[in-house]
C-alpha cells in the first residue's frame, strides 16, 4: 500500500473542513451542535447522517459508517484511500508528490485529473466553435428553433462538435494530451475495432453538444444531438462509460438545480436536456434529466437527499410510458412519492412553455396524478379492460406495482383503492400482490457505496472495554493513567483489545483535531467507523474514575477466566501431587490479587 507522509494527510484534513465537503454533495441541516442528513450509504426514512464540525468526523447511527473526510469521499465516490486524498488536496490546492506513491496509484489517479482537464478543454472548444465557427450556422439556426438565446446558449456552455474526422483530437494533441488519454475520455474511436492503437477519429462530428457535469460542476462526459434530420445515425450519441463517467450515476443539471430541489422539495423530471434549460430559463428550477429515459437505482439515491417526491415528465406516447414504469421500483425504493405529468398530445415540455408558456407547463405539473392513479386511469380506460382476460392483465399489472410499497398504510390505501377500481374483491387482489422485499433482497440493479457487510461484529462492543476506549479517546488524564498501566500485556488477552490497543499505542492527544485524524488516517474502515462513534459522544464526566473501574474490572475478569481454567485442570486430569501443588499456588496467588482489585473497585469509606 503506497503511503502519504502523515503531515500530510494532517495539513490535507486540516484544509479540509468536514462540513463543506459534505455539503457540496448533498444539503445538511444544523442541529444543534452537529449538521445532519439522510445517510448517502443506506436507505432511511429519517436523518440518522451526522456531521460534527468540531471534531472534523461524520458518523451514521444508522448504518455504523463514519469517519474522517477522506473516509466520507472513500466511501461517496468509491475511491481508495489514495484517490480521495489526492481529490481533497486539489481542493485545498496542496501539493501531492506523486513520487511518494506506487507506479500504479500515480497512474490512476493522474488519469482522473488529466480527463477532468481534457473534458474541460472540449467543452471550451466546443463552445467557441458554437458562437463564432461560421460551420457551426446549422447548429445556431437550431438552437434559435428551439429557442435557445445567445445568453442561454453561454450559460449552459453549449457547443458544437465541427465534421472532419480529427479537430476535436488534433487540438486536444497539441495541449499535451496523449493517445490513450483521448480514448480513456471518450472523445475519440479507432478507426479499427482490431487496432486500438491505430489511427483514430473523433467521437462527436456535426452535433450540438451539451455538456454533462458533476453535481460539483466538473465536466466528465458530453451528449451530442445530430443537426441532420437524414443522418442514418442515433439522434443523441452520449459518451461512454469512463474512469469519470458512468451513465447510471449521473443526474444532468443536478449542478445548477441542488438548491431549487432542496426548496421545493420535489423534483420534476425532464425527459431530454433541451426539455430541461427550457423549464430552467423559464424559473422552473427543480428540474433534473437521467441520462437515457428511466432512472437507475444509483440516481434515485442521489435525489432522495435533495427531495420528497418527484414529478415524472416524460413524453406522452408509449415510450414515455414504458420509461415511467422502468423509474417507478428504483424511486420508490427510495421511499419517494411519484407523481406523473402528461404532456397535452403533441408537446414536450420545451414545446409546452415555448408555445404557452411557464404557466401552462406548471399547471401540468401542479395536476399531476399519483402514479398509481395515473396507472389506474389508463388501464381502465383501454378497450381490453372491459374483457375479463384484459381486467385479470390489469389487476396483475397493477399489483406488480404495488408490491414496490414498502410502506404497509400506503400500501393497504393503495390497493382498497385499486381493488375498487378494478371491482375485485380487496382479499382476493391482495393475493396476487408479493410480500414486501427487505434488504438487499429489494435491490434490482446498482446499490448505492455503503461500507462492506462483514461476519464478524464491529468492534468495540464489549461495554468495559468501550468504556476504556471512550476516556482513552476523549480524556487526557484517563489516557495517561491508562498508558502507565500493563495496558499491552492485558489487552492481549482481551478478544476486542486489539483497537483499545492501538488507541493506546498512538501519539494522539485527547481534544487535539490534528492528532486525531491522524490516528484515524491509520485504522481500517470498521475500526474507524467504531472510533468516529465515540468521538461523536460527549466526554463523560469523572472519566479517570471510569478508567480505574473498568481497568480493575478487566483484569478481574480476566484474573477469573484464569482461575477457572486452573480449577478445570485440576479436576480434569491426573497430574503428579508436585503439579498440582503448583496449580493450587498458582490459584491461590490469583485469589490474592483478586481480593487487592476488589478492595480497589469499593468506594472509599
Amino acid at each position: 500500500m503506497p503511503l502519504i507522509p502523515p503531515e500530510t494527510i494532517e495539513q490535507i484534513q486540516s484544509a479540509n473542513d468536514i462540513v463543506e465537503v459534505v455539503g457540496a454533495y448533498f444539503p445538511l441541516k444544523r442541529n444543534g451542535p452537529v449538521f445532519k442528513a439522510l445517510c448517502p450509504f443506506h436507505q432511511e426514512r429519517t436523518p440518522s447522517f451526522s456531521v460534527n464540525p468540531q471534531r472534523q468526523i461524520f458518523k451514521c447511527f444508522g448504518c455504523g459508517a463514519g469517519g474522517s473526510v477522506i473516509r466520507f469521499v472513500m466511501l461517496y465516490e468509491n475511491l481508495d484511500f489514495i484517490a480521495a486524498a489526492r481529490k481533497l488536496a486539489e481542493r485545498a490546492r496542496i501539493p501531492l508528490d506523486l513520487d511518494e506513491l506506487s507506479p500504479e496509484y500515480s497512474a490512476q489517479i493522474e488519469l482522473r485529473r488529466r480527463l477532468i482537464s481534457l473534458h474541460a478543454l472540449a467543452a471550451d472548444f466546443f463552445h467557441r466553435q458554437l458562437l463564432r465557427s461560421p460551420a457551426a450556422q446549422p447548429a445556431r439556426d437550431y438552437l434559435r428553433s428551439r429557442g435557445v438565446s445567445v445568453e442561454v446558449a453561454k450559460r449552459w456552455k453549449l457547443g458544437y462538435a465541427p465534421g472532419g474526422g480529427s479537430t476535436m483530437a488534433a487540438l486536444a494533441r497539441s495541449e499535451g494530451f496523449s493517445h490513450t488519454e483521448l480514448l480513456e475520455g471518450g472523445l475519440v474511436k479507432p478507426r479499427f475495432d482490431d487496432r486500438p492503437d491505430g489511427p483514430t477519429y473523433d467521437r462527436f462530428r456535426e452535433r450540438v453538444m451539451f455538456p454533462i457535469n458533476k453535481d460539483t460542476g466538473e465536466t466528465i462526459a458530453f451528449s451530442g444531438r445530430v443537426l441532420d434530420p437524414e443522418a442514418k445515425t442515433a439522434k443523441y450519441l452520449n459518451s461512454p462509460e469512463t474512469p469519470l463517467f458512468t451513465k447510471g450515476a449521473v443526474l444532468f443539471g443536478l449542478d445548477r438545480s441542488k438548491r431549487a430541489l432542496i426548496q421545493a422539495k420535489s423534483a420534476i423530471v425532464c425527459e431530454g436536456q433541451l426539455d430541461l434549460i427550457t423549464a430552467f430559463e423559464a424559473g422552473i428550477e427543480n428540474v433534473i434529466a437521467p441520462q437515457g429515459t428511466a432512472f437507475t437505482e444509483k440516481q434515485a439515491h442521489i435525489l432522495k437527499r435533495y427531495v420528497d417526491e418527484v414529478v415524472l415528465c416524460f413524453d406522452s406516447d408509449i415510450a414515455g410510458e414504458k420509461a415511467s414504469e422502468r423509474s417507478l421500483p428504483s424511486l420508490l425504493a427510495q421511499n419517494l412519492s411519484v407523481r406523473v405529468a402528461q404532456m397535452p398530445a403533441g408537446h414536450d415540455p420545451d414545446s409546452l412553455i415555448r408555445t404557452e408558456g411557464a404557466a401552462a407547463f406548471s399547471a401540468q405539473i401542479s395536476g399531476a396524478k399519483d402514479f398509481f392513479e395515473f396507472q389506474l386511469d389508463r388501464l381502465t380506460q383501454q378497450p381490453s379492460f372491459a374483457t375479463p382476460k384484459g381486467r385479470t392483465s390489469a389487476a396483475h399489472k397493477v399489483a406488480a406495482f404495488l408490491s414496490l410499497l414498502s410502506d404497509p398504510i400506503r400500501r393497504e390505501t393503495e390497493l382498497q383503492r385499486a381493488s375498487h377500481r378494478l371491482s375485485l374483491p380487496p382479499q382476493e387482489f391482495a393475493r396476487l400482490i408479493k410480500p414486501v422485499r427487505t434488504g438487499a433482497a429489494a435491490s434490482s440493479g446498482e446499490s448505492p457505496v455503503a461500507p462492506a457487510p462483514e461476519d464478524t461484529p464491529p468492534p468495540l462492543q464489549d461495554p468495559t472495554v468501550r468504556l476504556l476506549a471512550t476516556v482513552a479517546l476523549l480524556d487526557e488524564n484517563a489516557r495517561s493513567w491508562l498508558r502507565e498501566e500493563n495496558w499491552e500485556d492485558l489487552l492481549a488477552r482481551e478478544t476486542e483489545g486489539p483497537l483499545l490497543a492501538k488507541i493506546l499505542g498512538s501519539d494522539l492527544v485527547p481534544g487535539d483535531l490534528a492528532s486525531v485524524n491522524r490516528f484515524l488516517a491509520s485504522l481500517d474502515p470498521r475500526e474507524e467507523s467504531a472510533v468516529s462513534g465515540i468521538l461523536s459522544a460527549t466526554p463523560p464526566k469523572l472519566a479517570l474514575l471510569i478508567a480505574q473501574d473498568c481497568w480493575r474490572a478487566l483484569e478481574k475478569r480476566q484474573i477469573r477466566d484464569r482461575m477457572t481454567a486452573l480449577e478445570i485442570q485440576i479436576r480434569n486430569r491426573i497430574l503428579p501431587e508436585e503439579d498440582v501443588l503448583q496449580l493450587q499456588k498458582q490459584i491461590l496467588a490469583l485469589k490474592n490479587r483478586l481480593s487487592d482489585i476488589v478492595g480497589l473497585l469499593k468506594p472509599p469509606l
